[in-house]
């Protein structure tokens, strides 16, 4: 009996040392794709020189005393300032792709430096030019005087998995050629930027820290698929939430800066948002999706071609837009003048519009002044002035003074303008009220408002 049970020990333990070996084998070994890899990455470091302000403070505490004490105001003696003050700037990473010297980065490390120095894995250093810098994508190409160097071999980002193992070489806190691994975590994130976005990021649980920007995201190939640009933290340090840039987005860009030195994307003239749960059931969506069109810029290419205000653009020559992030990273990818085929729900009804790309702008909207006017829903509004439509940028809409009930429990706000109620477009407040008398109860119903320089639908829901 001992013998039977030891027996069946030594089964169990070469089963679990089998299975062991098998999870081992199972896991990827970084160690050739890093030593292949780590001669083209480098590390950024800028300067730049800032003018003091200490004469023009000293000059405005002159004055300051002399409004006080005039002719008599006691003369300061302070120690003359420098004309200019050197100072460090950002620091970063970043990667050769080509053999004759051209560098990427992002464009926040070298934003504003008046040197750029990189420095290989070899330590030898380089002045860099700055070729071009784009900020909409935060990608900047550089290029150094030297031949003959090693470079990364670049990817698609277009079949990557969320799951897949990836891997980050970069400077975190200036500690050149550190590397750090993990997994994708998500496609296709939209984050709140300054500007507009066309990214749609990758976001991995790599640990990305402040150096790592600029740097290249691997994949297990050895390519890169990714450019490192964002963390998210409380801490300054890393928390497993970071984005990189996909290199289908870099490619296209940085071909356009080593072309030209700046970047051109193709313009709709539309503002956007998600569609979310309720905003599906006011369009009668079986499910949200797509990226529901909130404004339309007059004179735009989107207005040419008849996109309206409250269509949901659902692909974009045969790309799909799952969210609202989506249509500018497409659209973000082509030329001016580029012919799209976009389809689009409109009413429940699915059609589609061919439409050609104009080139970016960016008209600016104003506030203006209010007054009272009451109506069923709890909103009180006014007309507009001719000039305030100018202003805003729009031709038509009523101003609202006042949100309470129905309309404040859908978010409108003092100062916004309705542009539509129930897809019906508001030119007047007597075109308001009586749309307003023929909503129907306890039904989400979709109201677009101007706010600020943005647009945006909300859900209104009268309970009766």
């Amino acid at each position: 009996m001992k013998s039977f049970v030891n027996g069946v020990m030594v089964l169990l333990l070469a089963c679990l040392c089998n299975v062991s070996l098998v999870q081992a084998q199972s896991l990827p070994d970084f160690t050739v794709l890093v030593e292949q890899n780590v001669p083209a990455i480098v590390h950024v470091s800028t300067t730049r020189t800032l003018e003091d302000s200490d004469a023009e403070q000293q000059q405005n505490l002159e004055e300051f005393l002399r409004y006080f004490y005039g002719e008599s105001a006691p003369d300061l003696e302070l120690p003359p300032p420098p004309e200019e003050d050197l100072e460090s700037g950002a620091s970063g990473s970043g990667f050769i792709f080509s053999e004759d010297g051209y560098i990427v980065t992002n464009h926040h490390v070298v934003d504003g430096a008046d040197t750029i120095t990189i420095t290989l894995n070899d330590q030898s250093e380089f002045d860099a030019t700055l070729v071009g810098s784009d900020a909409n994508s935060d990608l900047a190409l550089l290029k150094i005087d030297a031949t003959g160097l090693p470079v990364v071999k670049m990817g698609s980002s277009a079949k990557l998995k969320v799951g897949e193992w990836v891997l980050a070489i970069g400077s975190p806190f200036g500690l050149q050629y550190s590397v750090a691994a993990g997994i994708i975590s998500y496609m296709g994130r939209s984050l709140p930027t300054e500007g507009r976005n066309y990214v749609s990021y990758i976001q991995t649980d790599v640990a990305i820290n402040p150096g790592h920007s600029g740097g290249p995201l691997l994949n297990l190939a050895g390519e890169v698929v990714g450019i490192n640009s964002q963390i998210f933290t409380n801490s300054g340090g890393s928390i497993g939430l970071s984005f990189a840039i996909p290199v289908d987005v870099a490619s296209n860009v940085i071909a356009q800066l080593q072309d030209h030195g700046s970047v051109e994307r193709g313009w709709l003239g539309v503002g956007y948002e998600d569609v979310s749960p309720s905003l599906a059931e006011a369009f009668n969506l079986d499910t949200p999706h797509g990226a529901l069109i909130n404004r339309v810029i007059e004179g735009s290419p989107a207005e040419t071609a008849g996109l309206r205000a409250g269509d949901i653009v659902v692909a974009v020559d045969g790309q799909r837009i799952r969210t609202s992030a989506d249509l500018p990273y497409f659209v973000g990818l082509l030329l001016p003048e580029t012919v799209i085929s976009m389809d689009l729900i409109r009413n429940g009804e699915e059609q589609t519009l061919a439409l050609t790309l104009g080139t970016l702008e960016s008209p600016e909207l104003a506030v203006v002044p209010e007054e009272i006017l009451p109506n069923r829903i709890g909103l009180s509004v006014r007309a507009l002035e001719p000039e305030e439509k100018t202003f805003l940028a729009i031709n038509q809409g009523v101003m609202v003074v006042a949100a309470l009930g129905a309309a404040a429990e859908a978010g409108i706000q003092e100062g916004d303008v309705i542009i539509t109620l129930d897809n019906v477009e508001i030119g007047t407040v007597d075109e308001l009220n009586r749309v307003v008398q023929e909503l129907p109860a306890n039904k989400a119903i979709p109201i677009l408002v101007a706010r600020g320089e943005a647009q945006t639908f909300f859900t209104l829901r009268i309970v009766e």
